[in-house]
């Protein structure tokens, strides 16, 4: 790192990670190493040392520096430490939109995490399912100005396992599959939505609809499904529904593409209900989804929950202050948020080698779009 001088020039101090930040000595100039060295009466190099925690020296010398360092409120330069031990202190996160409130929450969470460690983030988001998607902003990658990158990577991405073969840390959040080549974090769909359909059978639910698929409904081809929300969700339903020997009925399975917006939702509802096949239950593949449902069913003079229950995913922040406040599936985002943040660091530091799929469970956080239990 290097000093400066009052009249401008640069002296070298070997083994110094530090530098001058922001506190003025007198009106214009700021504090150097070299102005607390000679407050000390020490040399640049002790004082360096004594910044930097090595070095031999007497209990009182180190003493007597750290109190003219916080005297003249010397203040060490984190982003030009960081380069002289080959890290910037920073982080990317890429996310496809900072819309939908589950990736604006990630990235709250992240940056929150991150400062937890000293680090600091980018947040960048890419034109999903475009040639400036994913994949370019895996291979524009700058590791002078970040140490390494969380991706959250949308479903519409064309991507290969080779595109996460990359030479910089990365671990992957969300329902994509990593084929085993990079750190994968991500809650457990099928068992939240496994959960989610036991807790309305449990509750009295005898006829389930969703709302949320992607496509036509294929159970047998749902029942193998490795990736993406709606499908593992589904997944989690029908599993859920065989265990109770029922199935679910494709006629109420409301489709509404890549769409889970509140809007969708509710016309997705609509269409559920002008299908005339009755359902006591919705399962909402999100809480957009799912405040969309609520409005519709309202709309049409139907009772929630006595008529019909609802239960959505991810717990965004509305969802507790509707009219009627919604039951769903926790994100569980204060979990991932941190664990990709402590796998990422672990893999800038050398500690993380091999990639792995860190998963949890989710819960149910009831509220009043659900039924008390059965005999309450």
């Amino acid at each position: 790192m290097n000093e400066s001088h009052a009249d401008g020039e640069r002296l070298s101090v070997p083994g110094h990670e530090g530098a001058a930040d922001s506190r003025p000595l007198t009106g214009r100039r700021r504090i150097t190493l070299r102005d607390v060295a000679k407050a000390a009466g020490v040399s640049l190099k002790t004082a360096s040392n004594v910044i930097n925690g090595t070095g031999r020296m007497t209990d009182e010398t180190r003493r007597k520096v750290q109190e003219v360092i916080s005297n003249l409120g010397y203040r060490v330069n984190v982003a030009a430490r960081n380069l002289n031990r080959d890290h910037t202190g920073f982080i990317t996160l890429a996310v496809p939109s900072l819309t939908p409130p589950y990736l604006a929450e990630l990235a709250n969470r992240t940056i929150d995490a991150a400062r937890q460690r000293d680090y600091s983030v980018y947040v960048t988001t890419y034109a999903e399912g475009s040639a400036q998607g994913a994949r370019e902003i895996l291979k524009s990658f700058n590791s002078t100005v970040s140490d390494g990158m969380i991706l959250s990577m949308s479903e519409v991405e064309r991507i290969s396992p080779e595109d996460l073969v990359v030479d910089f840390p990365l671990v992957v959040v969300g329902a994509r599959t990593t084929w085993g080549k990079a750190d994968h974090v991500t809650p457990d769909d099928v068992q939240a939505a496994a959960a989610a359909a036991d807790y309305l059978c449990d509750h009295g639910s005898t006829s389930l609809s969703v709302v949320g698929a992607r496509e036509r409904f294929d159970a047998d081809a749902l029942l193998h499904t490795i990736e993406g929300n709606a499908e593992l969700r589904l997944r989690g339903i029908i599993e859920a529904c065989r265990s109770r020997h029922t199935t679910l009925d494709p006629r109420l399975i409301g489709i509404t593409g890549r769409d889970w917006t509140i809007g969708s939702g509710a016309r997705t509802t609509q269409g559920l209900i002008d299908s005339r096949v009755p359902f006591d239950a919705v399962i909402a593949l999100n809480d957009q989804l799912a405040i969309g449902a609520i409005f519709t069913l309202r709309a049409n003079g139907i009772r929630i929950p006595e008529d019909v229950q609802v239960i959505g995913f991810d717990n965004i922040e509305e969802s507790a202050y509707l009219q009627i406040p919604l039951t769903t599936m926790d994100s569980r985002l204060d979990w991932t948020a941190p664990t990709a943040v402590e796998r990422i660091l672990g893999r800038i530091s050398g500690e993380v080698t091999t990639p792995e799929l860190l998963t949890t469970p989710s819960r149910v956080i009831v509220r009043k779009s659900t039924r008390d239990p059965i005999g309450e």
